[in-house]
């Protein structure tokens, strides 16, 4: 997985180095981006408390929100005082009503668009459930494009403008060229994602990136968790795939080729059951979509019926378990003892304070949950498992989506002028 060093980072995330502007046009631009991920980070404050944050003048900072609001970025709120006496301070707020950033996620069984505005409310959103892999690329994109399309012409009837888009896949991406190299859950290989949806839609936004749908998941949760002031996370993603982004010191962990998040083939099943990338006894051959299924049902089972929505399968599954089905609840055991196995490694190796269980986890993690807690606490090296919490995502099947919106409105905190 190749990464282009132009792309943007995360909202919300540590960049890889300070910015040295190089003359007045760009510090401007740096303090309209500082100014503007200041209140995306701690929310509204008047211009006293954001000069005092970000130690420029008060003239400067009047300057740079007038700026903002005459972009359509920010704008001023009630007043509200800021000590015992003097005068109330103007609250500034996020704006940015009429931009959005758009996220398309293409899942083993379904195709999600969503966008997001500014203030991260959501503006649109779609769903088709559909068994990708048996579309194949061609087929699959076609369908892409059109729920883009859809986006895009409802959003043009809402004046709101896409800045940017970003689809998320499960498997290895040259974001650079846009293209995923490999998908072994969708059975796509070396398809140009990026070139192959523009071609297709009428209108494009100004920037169309491709990545991992784990990273892009961490980013949509480091979001959620930033308020907990929690800085280093694991988002372990469950559907047919499983996969991670990792988030250390604020940072998304790309690693020195782009490849570090690729936690589901570990090769940790003792059963060496075949994995979809050709290898055996893969992680997500013991935790994935496809063992719950296998272990809670015969193939026959309601539950393996891919024209059905994920989401009423596993309410199925739930229900069983929750009226004492044995099958169904030792399959859950089996399940949250193997996720407990890799959980224990990775929390060893990278000590995280927080390690975030999605997409299918969350639609049967009350069941298990306990149960993954104690065993990794057992298996865990350090003292209370290193201070790690085990936690469901509230985001479930949408965080990958959310995710890729956050990142394509990362170009407005980047450059706010060019908006």
């Amino acid at each position: 997985m190749r990464t282009d060093p132009r792309a943007p980072a995360p909202a919300g995330t540590v960049q890889s180095g300070p910015f040295e502007p190089r003359d007045r046009r760009s510090v401007r631009r740096t303090n309209l981006a500082v100014v503007l991920g200041i209140l995306r980070d701690t929310g509204p404050r008047s211009r006293a408390q954001i000069a005092s944050t970000t130690g420029l003048p008060k003239p400067t900072v009047t300057s740079l929100v007038a700026e903002l609001v005459s972009l359509g970025l920010l704008r001023e709120g009630p007043a509200r005082r800021e000590g015992a006496v003097g005068r109330p301070g103007t609250l500034v707020h996020l704006d940015g009503r009429d931009i959005c950033g758009v996220g398309i996620e293409i899942s083993t069984s379904y195709v999600h668009v969503l966008a997001l505005g500014l203030t991260g409310e959501t503006v649109y959103e779609h769903r088709d459930v559909v068994a990708v892999a048996q579309l194949g690329a061609g087929a699959a994109l076609d369908l892409t494009a059109r729920s883009l399309q859809d986006c895009f012409d409802a959003l043009e009837r809402a004046g709101i403008r896409p800045v940017g888009a970003t689809l998320a896949v499960p498997g290895v991406i040259d974001t650079g060229a846009g293209a995923v190299e490999y998908a072994p859950t969708l059975g796509w290989r070396d398809v140009r994602a990026a070139d192959e949806l523009r071609a297709r839609l009428a209108g494009v936004p100004p920037s169309l990136l491709v990545e991992n749908d784990a990273k892009v998941t961490a980013v949509a949760e480091y979001a959620q968790a930033q308020c907990a002031d929690v800085r280093d996370m694991i988002c372990i993603t469950g559907e047919r795939g499983v996969g991670a982004g990792i988030i250390s010191d604020g940072r998304l962990l790309r690693g020195s080729t782009g490849f570090a998040g690729e936690v589901g083939h570990m090769p940790l099943g003792s059963d060496r059951r075949a994995c979809s990338c050709g290898r055996h006894g893969c992680w997500e051959t013991m935790v994935g979509l496809d063992a719950i299924l296998r272990l809670a049902a015969d193939g026959t089972d309601e539950v393996h019926d891919e024209e059905v929505d994920l989401e009423t399968r596993l309410a199925e599954l739930r229900r069983r378990a929750e009226a004492g089905d044995p099958r169904t609840r030792d399959a859950l055991n089996r399940i949250a003892d193997d996720l407990a196995l890799g959980i224990a490694l990775l929390a060893d190796v990278l000590n995280p304070a927080a390690v975030v269980l999605g997409g299918y986890f969350t639609h049967i993690g009350g069941l298990i949950l306990e149960r993954v807690r104690r065993t990794v606490r057992d298996r865990v090296m350090a003292p209370a498992a290193g201070s790690c919490e085990v936690l469901l995502s509230g985001l479930g099947f949408t965080a990958a989506a959310r995710g890729g919106a956050y990142l394509a409105l990362d170009t407005v905190y980047q450059d706010p002028g060019a908006v």
